[in-house]
């Protein structure tokens, strides 16, 4: 028996000694980043501040790489099918990881299965926005106004299938009304038309009204977090606004190809929450709206899990398809 037991931890020794050994040296060589989105946008951003920092803790340069296209699937692919040697990292969000996937017909890639969660990085809440000359001064008189005459108000959102589209079609099985989705390409002409008051209100993220809002040119009726946001203390929050429990926020998590060894895995969540720590990574992240959320990899891999079942729900109930 006990030669047995001795044989079978030799043999799992032997199995265990190549990651142990790739993951002693790791890592040895740069390490591609891939941006599933075009330059400029929050999730290049997001990247930028906390590649460089890991980048100096890591002790090798991790490079870029760009990698936009269909709503952001096309570099989520890309990563999904790299080696799982851990030398490819790809910043995740909700948009292209979760809604985007529950929303298409056919998935080019299952986000459960191949990728290894790293870690949460930062979670944003969305805003529902009106502007300035709009008669609704707070999200019950919105709703009022969407009950008494049911597919009258439209909503903005910035596209088909993305985040703001399908929270719009949830605030309205959370409240009860039927509002007309009015899909733009991107957040920016979205709030043109609402300011023009071609749409009577927007879904859409912080960042693409905060500009409007400080300036006074919209107004914000709610932010979809559980928490109010710090950038905007004094604007309620949906479930203050009467529907509790409602929670819904954009986020961005740091995740790689299924199949990296778990030693190359834990080193990699230790790095991002002690660069995740830094005040000022901190304090570039939260002047973006964002809460910092660091984890575990088990703690986001359950975090997806609920995610998606949640979404999918959602999309499946309103209708909404991609393909």
């Amino acid at each position: 028996m006990l030669s047995r037991l001795l044989v079978r931890g030799i043999a799992l020794l032997a199995a265990l000694a190549p990651a142990l050994s790739d993951a002693q040296s790791y890592p040895s060589r740069p390490i591609r980043w891939i941006v599933p989105y075009p330059p400029g946008g929050s999730t290049d951003t997001y990247s930028r501040i906390i590649a460089g920092r890991l980048s100096e803790a890591l002790g090798q340069q991790l490079v870029m790489d760009n990698r936009a296209g269909a709503a952001g699937s096309v570099g989520a692919e890309l990563a999904a099918k790299a080696p799982p040697d851990g030398y490819t990292l790809v910043l995740g969000q909700d948009s292209n990881m979760v809604v985007g996937q529950a929303a298409r017909r056919t998935k080019n890639f299952d986000t459960l299965t191949d990728f290894a969660p790293i870690s949460l990085v930062v979670r944003t809440p969305q805003v529902i926005v009106v502007s300035d000359t709009s008669p609704f001064q707070a999200l019950k008189d919105l709703v009022a106004a969407a009950k008494a005459k049911p597919g009258a108000l439209t909503y903005a959102s910035a596209g088909v299938g993305g985040s703001s589209h399908v929270l719009g079609a949830f605030f309205n099985m959370a409240a009860g009304i039927d509002t007309l989705h009015v899909p733009y390409k991107g957040g920016a002409p979205g709030m043109l038309d609402l300011r023009a008051g071609r749409v009577s209100y927007m879904v859409t993220s912080m960042v693409s009204s905060m500009n409007f809002v400080r300036d006074g040119r919209a107004r914000l009726l709610a932010t979809t977090g559980a928490k109010r946001s710090h950038l905007f203390p004094n604007v309620p929050t949906v479930a203050e606004s009467g529907y509790p429990g409602f929670d819904s926020t954009l986020w961005h998590g740091v995740m790689a190809p299924a199949k990296v060894p778990k030693p190359i895995v834990t080193r990699l969540n230790q790095e991002v929450v002690k660069v995740l720590a830094m005040p000022e990574v901190q304090k570039l992240l939260q002047a973006e709206g964002g809460t910092v959320s660091p984890s575990t990899p088990e703690e986001f891999s359950a975090f997806l899990r609920v995610e998606t079942a949640k979404w999918t729900k959602v999309i499946k109930q309103a209708g909404i398809t991609l393909d």
